[in-house]
C-alpha cells in the first residue's frame, strides 16, 4: 500500500468515525481499552481463585505404612 493509499485510508476511517465533524475515535478507543482492561482484571481474579483451591499435586499419596511385619498391601488395577 503506497503512502497515498495509506492517507487517503485514514482519512475515510475519520470520516466514518465523525459524526457533524466530531471524530469519535480517541474516546472510542478508550472506552473499549478500559473496557478490556477491566474484563481481564475480572478474569486474572477468577483465574486466582480457582487456582488457589486446586491441589498442590495430582499424584496419589504414599499408602501410611502398616504395624511391623505385616505384609505390603498392593492395589490391583483393572
Amino acid at each position: 500500500m503506497s503512502a497515498l493509499g495509506g492517507v487517503l485510508a485514514v482519512d475515510v476511517a475519520v470520516d466514518v468515525l465523525a459524526v457533524d465533524g466530531d471524530a469519535l475515535a480517541g474516546p472510542a478507543a478508550l472506552v473499549l481499552v478500559l473496557v478490556l482492561l477491566v474484563a481481564t482484571f475480572f478474569l486474572v481474579r477468577n483465574m486466582d481463585k480457582r487456582l488457589k483451591r486446586l491441589p498442590r499435586s495430582f499424584d496419589e499419596p504414599p499408602a501410611p505404612p502398616g504395624p511391623p511385619g505385616a505384609p505390603e498391601q498392593r492395589r490391583e488395577l483393572d
